[in-house]
């Protein structure tokens, strides 16, 4: 019994000198300023800025070990969405800025390896996919500062960005590989991926207020509520999770198979381009860009959340079904300002899923969603290379007499017209819940005096509780 009680006085031990290394006492967030959307969208540039460099490093790596990246690129997605909902949960609980930091650290431990050992960074690339979840605590960061109003526009501004940063960041990989090689590259993304978790550390407040968490740091949390299966097995039971999902899995199916193979497609099918390919990569990003931000923001104040997601589907089909018919360059190019407009469904997505769930469920809602875009992750890339198996389609030359060059963007266009019949169901109000039943009992002494009416006004950098709405 000594023995036991010494141990817990180490746990809380552990546990109050890691809330001292990213909280200061008296609970206040420690960081540069209020907790922004900026910081957010740093944390987000930096990250997919050092991988982006590394997409010429990575080629290499691939080729020469294409059967490791077959097996770990399914067993990351899996871990990805068994992890994310877990993930989200935890940060609900603890906080967001521990997370940003576990899953920041984590995605880019694999970068440094693969200079080191090819074996090692496949190994751990793979089981880096329980942390590569840093999108669904993002949401959930920017879901804590911003009004119900505000929301869509700053989930477009850091899909932007994560766009922005791979607007250039290929471009300038490849040149320094071919002028330098690829060591300085991955050196180079090495100091970025430690930058950025510097910059958590150091500036990135804490975003979750102290009273709106159902627990401190020295509480006892229960397995139940941080369950990763609790907000699966809600899936089920609730009509609009279910339809949400599944838009999101059937849209982003098709998007992550082409990612692993569409710029091999152009190079080798199309007849691209090392330069022109890079110029390809900036100029739909320059153009998503202009999509989330300014695009994406006219259309949630003109024609509603739903219609936005729904007009998204509706460029993907179009855009994905160009890539599958077109042969010629002007048609990849015409298609690609088609793809850019297309961005705008998954931050519309996000929006609807963040406006009708609790303050308190943010991380598990973003969680449930990042969760099957990491399902997909794994899933997309296998479909592709099975579809361009099955209809005898070579990644190197361009077959004259075939009537659909790009089988795989035509499966993925019929995917995706399935994902858009299914939104059409989805109501643009309703409230989600994934919490377990316990979960309430647990949190509502802590909430009670949150939604209090003689509680007085709240602060104003906490404005998720002053709108009623939510």
């Amino acid at each position: 019994m000594t023995g036991e009680k010494k141990k817990k006085k180490r746990l809380n031990r552990s546990i109050l000198l890691a809330k001292k290394i990213i909280i200061k006492d008296g609970g206040s967030p420690q960081g540069i300023g209020e907790p922004s959307v900026y910081h957010a969208v740093v944390v987000i540039f930096l990250e997919f800025f050092a991988w982006g460099l590394l997409t010429t490093p990575m080629l290499t790596v691939t080729f020469s070990s294409h059967i490791f990246l077959f097996q770990t690129g399914p067993l990351q997605g899996l871990l990805s969405f068994l992890s994310a909902p877990l993930i989200g949960a935890l940060s609900d609980v603890w906080g967001r800025k521990s997370f940003l930091l576990l899953t920041v650290f984590f995605t880019c431990a694999p970068i440094p390896l693969m200079k080191i050992s090819p074996w090692w960074y496949f190994a751990v690339i793979s089981m880096s996919g329980v942390f590569a979840v840093t999108f669904s605590v993002i949401f959930a960061y920017v879901a804590d500062i911003t009004q119900e109003h505000e929301r869509s526009t700053a989930y477009g501004l850091v899909s932007a960005t994560f766009a922005a940063s791979l607007v250039t960041s290929p471009a300038i990989g490849a040149y320094m590989s071919q002028a330098y090689g690829d060591t300085l590259v991955v050196i180079l993304a090495t100091a970025i991926a430690l930058l950025d978790i510097c910059f958590i550390l150091v500036a990135v407040p804490e975003s979750l207020p102290e009273k709106m968490r159902p627990a401190s740091w020295g509480a006892p949390i229960s397995w139940e509520q941080a369950d990763p299966f609790a907000s699966l097995r809600k899936v089920g039971q609730d009509s609009t999770v279910l339809l949400i999902c599944i838009t999101v899995f059937l849209s982003y199916l098709p998007e992550a198979g082409q990612y692993s193979s569409f710029f091999l497609y152009l190079r080798q099918v199309i007849g691209f381009t090392s330069e022109t390919v890079a110029a390809f990569i900036a100029v739909v990003g320059i153009l998503s860009i202009l999509a989330q931000t300014v695009v994406l923001g006219i259309l949630m104040r003109s024609i509603g959340n739903k219609n936005t997601i729904l007009l998204g589907l509706g460029f993907q089909i179009l855009q994905l079904a160009w890539y599958g018919f077109g042969s010629q360059p002007w048609m990849m190019w015409a298609a690609g300002a088609v793809a850019a407009m297309s961005s705008i469904t998954f931050p519309a997505i996000s929006a609807i899923v963040s406006r009708n769930a609790d303050p308190d469920q943010q991380g598990v809602v973003q969680g449930m969603i990042t969760g099957i875009r990491g399902l997909c992750n794994g899933l997309g890339p296998a479909l592709y290379g099975f579809v361009f198996y099955l209809f005898h389609v070579e990644l190197n030359e361009m077959d004259p007499s075939a009537i659909i060059p790009g089988p795989p963007f035509l499966f993925g266009a019929c995917s995706v017209l399935l994902s858009l019949l299914v939104a059409l169901f989805i109501p643009e109000h309703n409230a989600l819940s994934l919490r377990p039943s316990s979960y309430k009992k647990h949190t509502s002494g802590a909430q009670s005096h949150v939604h209090s009416p003689q509680g007085g006004p709240c602060e104003g950098k906490e404005p998720l509780l002053e709108d009623s709405s939510v």
